[in-house]
């Protein structure tokens, strides 16, 4: 597999689908696992150290509150990390987005817009970074993004 979506809570499930059906418009293999980055810290160390092994590429990462997920993927692999922060609680995802993007130097983090446009862009930046080493990916990037311009126009 290519990419493995992790995502905190069951309840992300439904965001987190938008990144795998923007994956699949481009024939690209992912896995989708639950796991948190303070409830199940073993299973998410486990499930990066095994999914590097199976040939993952790139994770993204979505959580919302606390938001730590996306940051523990990243200080457990130098693959590219995105991070989707999740929409709710309190602060709407406020809280989410900023533990998502202020990560210490070293430990970088591709973070993405709050909720399901963030989801959409985080399947659609793991498409960029594979389209650098995959001419076919390229290419249905390419025409899904002349389909864009031309939609516009409508």
């Amino acid at each position: 597999m290519d990419v493995v979506i992790l995502f905190g809570s069951d309840s992300d499930r439904e965001t987190m689908q938008k990144s795998a059906d923007t994956l699949d418009l481009f024939g690209i293999s992912y896995e989708m696992h639950v796991t948190s980055a303070h409830r199940s810290p073993e299973r998410t160390k486990r499930l990066i150290s095994e999914s590097e092994k199976a040939g993952a590429k790139i994770f993204i990462a979505a959580a919302g509150l606390a938001a730590h997920l996306a940051g523990v993927v990243a200080s457990h692999t130098a693959k590219p990390v995105i991070g989707v922060p999740m929409e709710g609680g309190p602060l709407k995802g406020l809280d989410a987005l900023l533990a998502t993007v202020q990560m210490p130097k070293g430990v970088p983090v591709a973070t993405m817009a709050i909720g399901s446009h963030g989801a959409v862009n985080a399947g659609l930046t793991a498409v960029r970074i594979l389209s650098l080493s995959d001419k076919t990916v390229a290419k249905k990037l390419d025409d899904y993004i002349k389909k864009m311009a031309d939609e516009v126009g409508r």
